[in-house]
């Protein structure tokens, strides 16, 4: 049987995920754009964190209110979608991640208009979510490896959306800093599940 990933779990787990890796991604981030990737992520499980054990609530429908309201730039209106989505599908009960998940990657295309090959978020999101639809004894484990595995596959692309777009080739050899957030993700979900997955960065072994 399937494990169930525990929404409180991944909510603290993505938290201390964030915090962890907040050097990296922030490296990471000035490399391409405008360093501020740390910042946000780390901000918006923060603020979530804050209300969540202030008011409880459904933790995946806290981080979705905490990322569109309280994180600035593309990736946290983009991230509140994700987790909106996901929130929604749940509330029909526990099978919902992998709708949820389909659900946020067309809310996010829909409104970035990135697709895979980009260097977005997109390319650690677009394999993922195929992982999940897939099914199999450990699905969030291998959405989390494709999640990984997509966002590493990212420092060989020329951006095509967003600030690193200007910049060029000069972004090769690094991958996307939101492409690791969602492999992030993903990685804290595997471990809400009870399955094991490689973290995306070294930080938060």
């Amino acid at each position: 049987m399937t494990s169930v990933p525990d929404q409180e779990a991944l909510l603290r787990g993505f938290a201390a995920a964030a915090e962890a890796a907040y050097g990296e991604l922030t490296a990471l981030d000035r490399h391409s754009g405008d360093g501020d990737y740390g910042d946000n992520l780390r901000h918006g499980t923060r603020q979530a964190l804050a209300v969540y054990d202030a008011r409880g609530g459904a933790p995946v429908a806290v981080l979705g209110e905490a990322f569109l309201d309280e994180v600035g730039g593309t990736s946290g209106p983009l991230l509140g979608l994700l987790f909106t989505e996901i929130a929604h599908a749940l509330e029909d009960g526990p099978d919902g991640w992998a709708s949820g998940a389909e659900a946020g990657l067309a809310a996010i295309q829909r409104v970035g208009e990135a697709r895979i090959g980009d260097r977005t978020m997109i390319d650690a999101l677009t394999p993922a979510v195929e992982a999940l639809r897939a099914g199999g004894p450990a699905p969030f484990a291998a959405a989390a490896a494709a999640a990984r595995d997509g966002a590493a596959g990212t420092a060989a692309l020329r951006a095509r959306m967003g600030r690193a777009s200007y910049v060029g080739d000069r972004v090769k050899g690094e991958p996307d800093p939101g492409a690791v957030g969602v492999a992030l993700l993903f990685w804290s979900l595997a471990r809400a599940a009870d399955e094991d997955a490689e973290p995306p960065l070294d930080s938060v072994k």
